[in-house]
């Protein structure tokens, strides 16, 4: 009996039927975690800390106070507040990203100046909020949008939209290049894959930017953000697949879509995503080039470096690992 057990184990470890099996196991679970990262990231988007700039030579008295401290309890959130000398100095801390929006206090008229570039989601929230205060402590409330979205892009979800096809184009063109170019070196699958990162990249923006109009992407910077967008997430893949062999479209799919893009801010604000998402999301590649394209866009000026960093590092570490790989096992492991 044991002796049957076992041959027809190792038949069926033989057959095409165990990866076929795995398989229906990896999606059915896949699916459930495909819906629940995104719906746990997404469906109920509650602030935690949202950064906001106070100015005004009243902003210490008990109206500005008990103004401030409405809006965190009708957010069920802490405001980070920061007391600026001047309007203008707020600003610059909305140009540089680290407010989102600006109250302006004088005596018992409050300016509620949001930005919607920064984080639609939040200046939704903050927008909603703040007319139902107002009443309860007594002060007269102005809302502006000092510096909203695009007029293509009215909820501020393009940018997700173009970073997730430069993500999932940029790993399923690595599959493609492994199973039907199978006989690149391993320095050839690599010029490939900056070929596609460049021309794929050129045709997202020629599609959303100059035929749809959705967007006004600056040409060159969003260009090379996505190139190099696609590029590491084609290299993750190529890495993945050498340590993994067939299987490398798990990890894959688990790094740059179920982790990646529901924590990347491209569709909800850093400040409304559960705190560990918040967290990682920007040191991905999604949430890195979701940076670097929001602030190309929408702060031009005042780009940071990080992003680009976040990015390269991962497209060098692929090749890397792909290199090393390679040329200890030119045969490919699948």
């Amino acid at each position: 009996m044991d002796d049957r057990i076992s041959r027809r184990w190792e038949a069926f470890k033989e057959s095409p039927f165990l990866p076929a099996t795995v398989i229906v196991l990896i999606l059915s679970a896949g699916a459930g975690l495909f819906a629940g990262s995104y719906t746990y990231a997404m469906a109920n988007p509650t602030p935690h800390r949202v950064p906001v700039a106070v100015v005004g030579v009243s902003h210490q008295t008990v109206r500005g106070k008990a103004f401030a401290a409405g809006l965190e309890r009708a957010l069920d959130a802490s405001l980070a507040l920061s007391f600026e000398r001047s309007y203008e100095q707020a600003w610059e801390a909305v140009e540089e990203q680290r407010v989102f929006a600006i109250i302006v206090v004088r005596g018992d008229d409050v300016t509620l100046n949001v930005s919607s570039a920064s984080g639609a989601s939040v200046a939704l929230l903050l927008t909603e909020a703040a007319p139902k205060v107002a009443p309860r402590v007594g002060v007269r409330l102005t809302v502006r949008d000092i510096n909203p979205l695009q007029r293509g892009d009215p909820r501020g979800l393009a940018l997700f939209y173009i970073t997730l096809a430069a993500v999932v184009i940029g790993f399923i063109g690595a599959v493609q290049l492994h199973a039907n170019a199978a006989g690149l070196s391993a320095w050839q699958q690599i010029a490939f894959t900056v070929a596609y990162a460049a021309l794929g990249a050129l045709s997202i923006v020629a599609v959303v930017d100059w035929g749809l109009g959705a967007l006004n992407l600056p040409l060159p910077e969003s260009w090379f953000i996505l190139a190099l967008t696609m590029f590491a997430s084609g290299m993750v893949f190529a890495m993945f697949h050498t340590l993994v062999g067939r299987w490398a479209m798990v990890p894959t799919w688990g790094l740059m879509v179920l982790l990646g893009n529901p924590s990347s801010g491209g569709a909800v604000s850093w400040p409304l995503l559960p705190s560990p998402l918040g967290a990682i999301g920007r040191w991905l590649p999604p949430g890195a080039s979701v940076n670097a394209q929001h602030t190309a866009v929408y702060f031009g000026g005042h780009q940071r470096v990080l992003p680009y960093l976040v990015l390269a590092a991962w497209g060098l570490v692929g090749c890397a690992v792909f290199l090393i790989r390679r040329s200890r096992a030119p045969e490919d492991p699948a």
